[in-house]
């Protein structure tokens, strides 16, 4: 076990500088000097019924559960969790608007079976398997969203994690009903043997984000 290892996830910093990067109206183009960004979005159902449970499952870590990753909750401190950090918000043009801020977190919310909606804070370790073999992620929300029209969180890379980046995962309801799940990420690999296992490791990810897409279409029952 490392030194970094060692030390419990509510404890690690993020593995890079740009949190809530993700925000970025721009990021498809500009991602942050050194990463490399995805930015997708695409139609999962219409209706009330269909953007609360998409909302649901994405507050309760169900897109990675659903997409075949067992989602390990680390406990973490109540100060940890308690405060919700804003990042800096940007216009259309790419431009900072609003400055970052960091404020109480508003009452615990919870979905029909219970589980507690993610806030800021909230740390997991994320299982997958990398050519055949498990290979574990840690994770660490940090920021949510939560619009009328608008919900879901972002989580940055801790040590441990394959890549260093930040993903987010939102669902959209449209003027029309439509609902929409809109994924963008920026990342690299976290460590020089991954980046020996660069194109694998980005096969690896497309193949993933495709099934974020896929798994909120489904029933909702």
């Amino acid at each position: 076990m490392t030194e970094s290892e060692a030390v419990p996830l509510w404890r690690r910093p993020v593995t890079y500088g740009a949190i809530g990067g993700t925000k970025a109206p721009d990021l498809a183009v500009f991602p942050p000097a050194g990463f490399r960004s995805i930015v997708k979005r695409q139609r999962i159902g219409h209706g009330d019924n269909r953007f609360a449970w998409a909302s649901a499952q994405t507050m309760t870590w169900g897109i990675q559960r659903l997409s075949g990753f067992r989602v390990e909750v680390s406990d973490a401190p109540a100060a940890v969790t308690d405060a919700t950090y804003t990042p800096v918000g940007f216009d259309t043009a790419g431009i900072p608007t609003v400055s970052a801020t960091v404020a109480e977190a508003d009452e615990d919310t919870f979905n029909a079976d219970g589980a507690s909606y993610l806030v800021p804070g909230d740390t997991a370790t994320l299982t997958i398997r990398f050519l055949l073999i498990p290979v574990t992620a840690n994770v660490r929300v940090v920021y949510v969203v939560n619009e009328p029209d608008r919900v879901g969180f972002a989580y940055g890379t801790l040590a441990g994690h394959p890549e260093s980046g930040e993903e987010a995962f939102i669902v959209e309801r449209g003027d029309d009903g439509s609902v929409w799940l809109a994924i963008s990420a920026f990342s690299r690999p976290s460590t020089w043997y991954w980046r020996a296992l660069f194109i694998p490791l980005r096969i690896a990810q497309a193949l993933y984000t495709r099934r974020y897409l896929r798994v909120l279409a489904g029933p909702t029952d």
